[in-house]
């Protein structure tokens, strides 16, 4: 499983018949690789999101469609605290109020 955020679509107007409903989005795998990944969740730019790859991904689906990689989830990451510092003014900013 690799851990990646969606940069954006890749539109194909043609596509082998059994591959089911979705949408193919171009990934950035953390660590720099870039793939394009199926996606069925509806994931959308700039989105932290869980691929799985190989047989895995075809597995899923009924028929073992020709697909290698699959968005299987959403990353849920906790917002980054703010540092300590960042919410006090300096004594220079106050000394003069």
């Amino acid at each position: 499983m690799l851990r990646a955020t969606v940069t954006g679509s890749v539109w194909a107007t043609r596509r082998v018949e059994n591959i089911p409903h979705g949408a193919f989005l171009e990934v950035e795998v953390d660590g720099g690789a870039t793939l394009v990944a199926f996606d069925v969740l509806g994931s959308g730019d700039g989105e932290r999101v869980l691929v799985a790859t190989g047989s895995v991904a075809s597995g899923w689906f009924e028929g073992h469609p020709p697909i290698d990689a699959l968005i299987i989830g959403s990353i849920d990451e906790p917002p980054t605290a703010a540092p300590a510092s960042a919410g006090r003014a300096s004594s220079d900013q106050t000394a003069g109020a």
